[in-house]
């Protein structure tokens, strides 16, 4: 069993720069990939950015790329998104997930065994 719990979210100008974790309990961490996805308001939860188990593969959305690093420590079991210039659009729920599949496919959600309870982040302009 692993729990997900997020938090870094915040209020932000345009511009600026948040930095989430996503923090898992349990000795498994390194075993799974993460993956963080937003939802806002009327909008379908989309995919953000994701890590592989060892960290050495990444993969962005086209809409946080050059902006955003994703980067995780398993020893202290925790993932990272580090976001910058950041735009009113980026204004959504901020979820991580994690997954024990077999392959790095982050974008395909059935693939996923936990979430977390969400992070909320607002950009304003």
């Amino acid at each position: 069993q692993v729990q997900l719990v997020e938090s870094g979210g915040g209020l932000v100008q345009a511009g600026g720069s948040l930095r989430l974790s996503c923090a898992a309990s349990g000795r498994t961490f390194s075993t799974y990939f993460v993956t963080w996805f937003r939802q806002a308001p009327g909008k379908e939860r989309e995919f953000v950015a994701a890590i592989s188990l060892s960290g050495l593969s990444t993969d962005y959305a086209d809409s946080v790329k050059g902006r955003s690093t994703i980067s995780r420590d398993n020893a202290k079991n925790t993932v990272y998104l580090e976001m910058n210039s950041l735009k009113p659009e980026d204004t959504a729920v901020y979820y991580c997930a994690a997954s024990q599949a077999r392959y790095f496919i982050p974008r395909e959600r059935d693939l996923y065994n936990y979430w977390g309870q969400g992070t909320q982040v607002t950009v304003s302009s």
